[in-house]
């Protein structure tokens, strides 16, 4: 979904956070991950302007942040 939203492909989110394209499909298949590179993927996406938001009965999302100085 954070990726969707960003408009990135897997090798966007992988350059920017410095991990393989496999390794990001991997991770969006439901494999494991060491936490440093979950880490390193949240990383990415939160300086993209990704927020994570929790589960609030729906289950946990994300949305891309308002800019600065919107209302």
């Amino acid at each position: 979904m954070a990726r969707a939203a960003l408009k990135w492909g897997v090798r966007d989110l992988a350059r920017e956070a410095q991990v393989t394209p496999a390794t990001v499909t991997r991770i969006e298949a439901g494999q494991a991950a060491h936490a440093s590179t979950l880490k390193a993927i949240r990383a990415a996406l939160e300086a993209a302007g990704i927020e994570f938001i929790p589960e609030n009965g729906g289950g946990p999302g994300v949305r891309l942040k308002k800019p600065r100085g919107d209302s």
